[in-house]
């Protein structure tokens, strides 16, 4: 049964939970749903009651018309600490390895932190500042790196050289950052790589124009291209120093030095002859290297040699002058000894390197006796450097010459006789 008709149980409650059935209920006696004025009404109050507010009605509210204010004094005190716990939490940050963070008080420099987790006072009584001083950045000057490889910038690439001539010239510079408080105090505060990138490149291209400047096209193109790099780091480096902006020149290399393109041609031509030349003189000076030590070797073993010979011929007639004069001392002493002793030393030495044997019989014919074994041999052992025949030759000599001192003094004086005949 419907909730506003008469006998439904003596329940004329609506349901929005009034009484539907009695009169003068705040609606002006209407039945039907709540007015949205009212409903918006009753939840201001609470509203209101919850902060310590007074009801715009005659609710449950009591007598003066207020809520409890142990509720609204606790409700403001939580909102409170939540909010300077939030505000206090705000000033916890992070710095990572390699970085820098700079405290800032009122906008002024404070400190410098390192890495860890740290606190500042939060905003508006302090802010922070972090800067990765390790990460290499890289700049290009006379050209840009594209998706296809390089793009030229002649408007940075082409520089006027001492002899006044034209190059197209190219450098790569690698820095980091080595103070940031000095980079976003004396730089930019804002996007303070961007604006390093272009300081670098700033100062870069006005060095390069410089050092290019005072040296003449060859010398950059060609033997002075190390030289030039070396030069650029260290101007590039004392012209930021020079404005204390906090960045490190780690490397600077020339990737590309060349004439423009109209002269391009014959400018190749020269370097390439330019470099013949130079190869030809290296192998004259690797010829001459070689040759020169070598002469001067022969030339010293040569001198040695003649040297030793000198010695050797010297020595050797010393010696022969020397046993010369002991003989002849000798012979003065005793001649006819002497005489017998060196005729049986000349006849051993002529008879050692013989292989025939001679026998001297008293009385008798001399008879000559040719020993075929024993040639045989002595050709068998010419490899081995042995002689047999002159050691045979040898004790023949001997067993003749010892048989008997009279048949020896004979022989002699009959030799004698008939080399004086």
């Amino acid at each position: 049964m419907p909730w506003n008709q008469p006998g439904s149980g003596g329940d004329d409650r609506d349901p929005w939970g009034q009484n539907g059935g009695q009169k003068g209920n705040g609606r002006g006696g209407r039945d039907g749903p709540p007015d949205i004025d009212e409903v918006l009404r009753d939840a201001k109050n609470r509203i209101d009651s919850m902060f310590g507010g007074r009801r715009g009605g005659g609710g449950k509210g009591g007598k003066n018309g207020s809520s409890g204010d142990g509720l609204s004094s606790s409700a403001i005190i939580i909102l409170l600490l939540v909010g300077i716990g939030a505000w206090v939490f705000s000033g916890f940050y992070t710095v990572e390895q390699g970085e820098q963070a700079l405290e800032l008080k009122y906008g002024a420099y404070s400190e410098t932190k390192g890495a860890g987790l740290r606190w500042h006072m939060p905003s508006p009584f302090e802010s922070v500042e972090i800067v990765n001083t390790t990460n290499i950045h890289s700049v290009f000057v006379g050209y840009r790196q594209a998706a296809r490889g390089k793009r030229s910038e002649p408007v940075e690439a082409l520089m006027l050289t001492q002899d006044e001539n034209i190059v197209d010239i190219q450098f790569a510079v690698q820095y980091d950052i080595k103070d940031a408080r000095d980079l976003l105090f004396n730089v930019s505060e804002y996007n303070p790589r961007e604006i390093a990138e272009s300081v670098v490149r700033g100062a870069t291209e006005s060095a390069v124009r410089e050092i290019v400047g005072r040296n003449s096209m060859d010398f950059a193109i060609t033997d002075g291209r190390q030289q030039l790099a070396s030069e650029t780091k260290v101007l590039v480096q004392e012209i930021l120093d020079r404005y204390k902006t906090g960045i490190n020149i780690r490397a600077v290399e020339m990737q590309d030095a060349q004439p423009p393109a109209q002269v391009k041609s014959a400018f190749d031509d020269a370097v390439k002859a330019r470099e013949d030349e130079q190869r030809l003189k290296n192998l004259a000076e690797a010829y001459s290297n070689d040759v020169i030590p070598r002469a001067r070797g022969f030339a010293a073993r040569v001198t040695q040699e003649a040297e030793a010979y000198k010695a050797s011929v010297i020595a050797q007639a010393t010696g022969e002058a020397s046993r010369f004069t002991q003989v002849l001392d000798e012979y003065t002493k005793a001649p006819e000894i002497t005489r017998d002793r060196l005729y049986l030393e000349s006849m051993e030495q002529v008879l050692s390197n013989s292989s025939k044997i001679i026998i001297d019989q008293q009385g008798g014919n001399s008879l000559m006796y040719l020993p075929l074994d024993q040639l045989i041999n002595k050709r068998s052992n010419q490899a081995g450097g042995i002689s047999n025949g002159a050691t045979v030759g040898s004790n023949s000599s001997s067993s003749v010459f010892g048989s008997s001192n009279q048949g020896l003094r004979s022989t002699s004086r009959n030799v004698d006789r008939t080399g004086r005949n």
